[in-house]
């Protein structure tokens, strides 16, 4: 084998072993209520489920990475909480209770931020793009499909880049939304961004009060249920 081709199958093989690779992740349930255990392992079966995947193994590891990240979520918060309430009880006053406070938040933050990233990074071993979405989306209870669809039936009219736009917006409203504390927290990420949305397609001069009022004609035309 000539030289130059020794060296670059050196250098291939330095980026494989810098590729990384999928391990066996484990069920983080230590030392957590059974129940609460299992209600967590059968909400995240039923995000699973939904991708149908074929291997049993992958299967497997993509329910516990998604579990896990419901149980790094909740040790997130609880952590925040008991930092706050320990401030309260605490005889810091003013200023000092002040910044013990922030910091508390801030370090819940950071968490939030490392485990952000990590949970697509960790499902990217075992999942595509597409299927990384459709857990997102299990997650955030399908908010972006039902919100964008609805709109684009409002407005049947909108734009190429108005769509763009308003499905944009309604992603990054997902990606807060997958970091909020409770199922009413995760509405509230996403009510700001259609907020954002009807102000934008005001500007852009639709009337939305009448578009609501169309589509609601429309809708019942052909005898569907009125969105609430």
């Amino acid at each position: 084998m000539k030289k130059t081709q020794i060296k670059y199958l050196w250098i291939a093989l330095c980026l494989l072993a810098m590729i990384p690779t999928a391990k066996a992740v484990d069920l983080d349930s230590k030392n957590r209520d059974p129940k609460y255990v299992e209600n967590i392992v059968g909400r995240s079966k039923k995000i699973v489920d939904k991708l149908e995947l074929k291997d049993a193994t992958v299967a497997q590891q993509v329910l516990n990475i998604v579990a896990n990240r419901y149980f790094e979520l909740n040790d997130i918060f609880s952590k925040r909480d008991t930092a706050v309430n320990r401030i309260k009880r605490s005889a810091l006053k003013g200023e000092a209770k002040n910044n013990a406070q922030n910091a508390a938040q801030n370090e819940k933050e950071a968490a939030l931020y490392r485990s952000h990233f990590a949970f697509p990074a960790n499902l990217s071993l075992y999942l595509n793009d597409t299927q990384v979405e459709a857990v997102k989306d299990g997650i955030t209870f399908g908010v972006v499909k039902v919100t964008y669809d609805a709109t684009l039936d409002m407005i049947p009219s909108l734009k190429v880049e108005e769509k763009t736009q308003i499905l944009a917006w309604l992603k990054e409203g997902r990606e807060f939304a997958l970091d909020a504390e409770t199922s009413n927290k995760k509405h509230e990420a996403f009510g700001k961004y259609k907020g954002r949305i009807n102000n934008y397609l005001s500007k852009r001069g639709y009337d939305l009060i009448k578009e609501r009022e169309g589509w609601y004609a429309r809708i019942k035309a052909r005898g569907e249920v009125l969105p609430k």
